[in-house]
């Protein structure tokens, strides 16, 4: 199992801070293209990706117990 997290506004979208989904052996596209068919809305394609606290590209592979965060752009001023 893994723990997907969501920062700002994305959680609003999911209406969850984290869900826990089995996504291992998948990559970090794979995920992204998954979540984007749960919740069309989800912008994954502007955000960064995070795999046990260090930035993850799409070609990364999600092992077990890998926690997976979705962080959004940051504005402001």
């Amino acid at each position: 199992m893994n723990k997907l997290l969501f920062f700002a506004r994305l959680k609003d979208i999911v209406n969850a801070d984290q869900l826990e989904l089995d996504m291992v052996g998948k990559t970090v596209k794979e995920v992204k293209a998954e979540l984007a068919q749960q919740y069309s809305d989800l912008p994954l394609e502007s955000v960064m990706t995070a795999i046990n606290e260090e930035f993850a590209f799409d070609d990364d592979i999600i092992e077990e117990n890998d926690v997976i965060a979705f962080i959004p752009p940051v504005s402001g001023g």
